[in-house]
């Protein structure tokens, strides 16, 4: 391993301390040498740059284009120019400049991690237990980073000392390798994480984020090639530590789960911060628009803050909305998570401020009574690539105009997905016993309230499931409505084998593309095109 080495664009560990967020307090650096990150300051600023390609991934359209996009629960809408991810088209290939920015400024990161690593011993006086916990914290953001490599490319390199020199050999390194160094990471940073952060630490790494990353990785790894005897059970074990030992709790109103300005509440385990001072914030945070239907063009609305600007990138399938949630009458997961009802706020002929502009019902009308209306009616059978039901989880009306880039954390693990991947790891150990309280306890939070206590423990009632349902696709289908738009969905249809099934079922625009060989991203070209001996590291197959 140690002469394995890899050409990298590094970008000055000054510049990603710049960069880094402001809630993590870091040191402003302009400009450095390399014996500022021998010192206690430079520590600290190391440990700080450590997160920088979080935001390079989590609420971007980069990384929601390369987790939301070419599944089961969305497909694309009429505006962007990467429709072709989502249809897996020729133009999908190593060229793609998602792909290679996300790899730089991953690898960037990967290897602030590794200052942080490797020089923590020789910094004169540091404190043992400053030192532990920014290790551990280092650690944590590699093991993730390596791991989200891998689930997108398969075999990458595996970086894990600090390279200071610009060098042309790269090699793949196995996933055996890079499955063991994720996990013997994530090890060190749940020993020597805190438990709890206070509110000044929030959004950096704790020992509940490392076991709920470590639930997922064994949860990946127990579908592969590779798996071991005991990969179920640790995904199980470490879902539930999460779930039992900290003081997580659902929140009994799962449409606050995303409230803007609360996003630090009992259901948060790890959230990647932003925020609105522009010199911390990255213009790459825009999940607020990738999801909004194109209402500023319709009779009585205009362009605002409260509705958002509307990209209108993501459009949810028809097997989301009319399949998945067609429980509503019970599961008020749809009515909290999507934005249905539009209200004029530019008031027109009849069309007074406050009233209904646009209203989609979620089932079918008549012409009759879409005529009838003096707002626009739209059932599902009218849905477009302009037109449909808005995700709303990651709405920002803080943010100081509409030209502006988000400004709020996006929650990266939360305690329900702790659940599913526990539930999920019984189903496969072949204990669906063990899974149906789990999943019943994430349903029955998610009942509609009703008028009165009885009618509201009737919904409850009516959203709990039975033992004979904990199948896989079971467990497929309530992550969707669960977690709907929040990055997993890419991976999680991978790692369980149904990728390839589920989008020619469900997804018509990628159904007649999609090939076995997308079960895996190209490596970005100019990654191979850097190294001196390209045939040292080949592209993924068919790319």
């Amino acid at each position: 391993m140690n002469k394995r080495k890899i050409y990298w664009l590094i970008a000055l560990l000054g510049f990603a301390t710049v960069s880094c967020n402001k809630m993590l307090e870091e040191d402003l650096v302009s400009t450095v040498n390399d014996d500022f990150y021998n010192t206690a300051s430079g520590f600290n600023s190391a440990i700080n740059g450590s997160y920088l390609a979080m935001r390079s991934f989590y609420s971007t359209e980069r990384g929601m284009t390369l987790t939301v996009f070419g599944t089961d629960t969305y497909s694309n809408g009429s505006d962007g120019d990467f429709k072709w991810v989502n249809q897996y088209t020729s133009q999908l290939d190593g060229r793609y400049a998602h792909l290679r920015e996300l790899w730089n400024s991953v690898y960037q990161s990967i290897n602030t991690c590794n200052v942080v690593i490797s020089r923590a011993d020789n910094i004169p006086g540091l404190d043992s237990a400053v030192k532990r916990n920014g290790v551990a914290q280092a650690r944590f953001c590699r093991a993730h980073y390596h791991f989200l490599l891998m689930q997108m490319f398969g075999a990458v390199p595996l970086r894990l000392t600090e390279n200071k020199d610009i060098v042309t050999e790269a090699y793949r390194d196995s996933a055996v390798n890079i499955y063991n160094a994720v996990i013997e990471d994530l090890l060190y940073a749940e020993a020597n994480l805190p438990e709890v952060l206070n509110t000044a630490d929030f959004g950096r790494a704790s020992k509940p984020a490392a076991e709920h990353l470590l639930a997922r990785v064994y949860l990946t790894r127990g579908y592969s090639n590779l798996k071991q005897p005991t990969d179920f059970d640790n995904a199980a074990k470490y879902a539930q530590m999460v779930i039992s030992n900290y003081g997580f709790s659902l929140l009994p109103d799962v449409g606050q789960v995303w409230a803007q300005g609360k996003e630090n509440n009992a259901e948060t385990v790890w959230a990647v911060q932003y925020t609105n001072d522009a010199l911390y914030n990255t213009a790459d945070n825009n999940a607020c628009r990738f999801f909004l239907m194109q209402y500023d063009i319709l009779k009585g609305m205009k362009r605002d803050l409260p509705n958002g600007t509307p990209w209108k990138r993501f459009r949810p399938t028809k097997f989301l909305l009319d399949t998945l949630y067609q429980e509503r009458v019970h599961d008020s997961r749809y009515e909290k998570f999507f934005t249905s009802v539009w209200r004029v706020n530019a008031p027109t002929g009849n069309l007074k401020m406050g009233d209904t502009s646009v209203w989609m019902p979620g089932y079918n009308v008549t012409d009759e009574e879409i005529k009838s209306k003096p707002y626009l009616l739209v059932p599902p059978r009218n849905y477009t690539q302009v037109l449909y039901p808005s995700l709303n989880k990651f709405a920002d009306a803080l943010r100081p105009d509409n030209q502006a880039s988000g400004v709020r954390p996006f929650i990266a693990f939360r305690l329900a997905e702790d659940y599913l991947n526990a539930a999920e790891a019984f189903v496969m150990k072949g204990e669906p016993a063990n899974a149906l309280p789990l999943i019943n306890t994430l349903r029955m939070r998610a009942a509609r309230q009703g008028a009165t206590p009885e009618e509201t423990e009737a919904h409850r009632q009516a959203m709990k499931v039975t033992q004979a349902q904990m199948t896989l696709d079971f467990m497929l289908d309530e992550r969707a409505r669960e977690m709907v738009g929040e990055q997993t969905r890419w991976f999680d249809l991978k790692r369980t084998g149904t990728l390839l099934d589920r989008v020619k079922k469900h997804n018509p625009e990628a159904a007649n593309n999609i090939r076995p060989k997308h079960l895996l991203r190209p490596i970005p070209q100019d990654q191979i095109d850097r190294v001196s001996n390209p045939a040292d590291f080949p592209q993924n197959p068919e790319y």
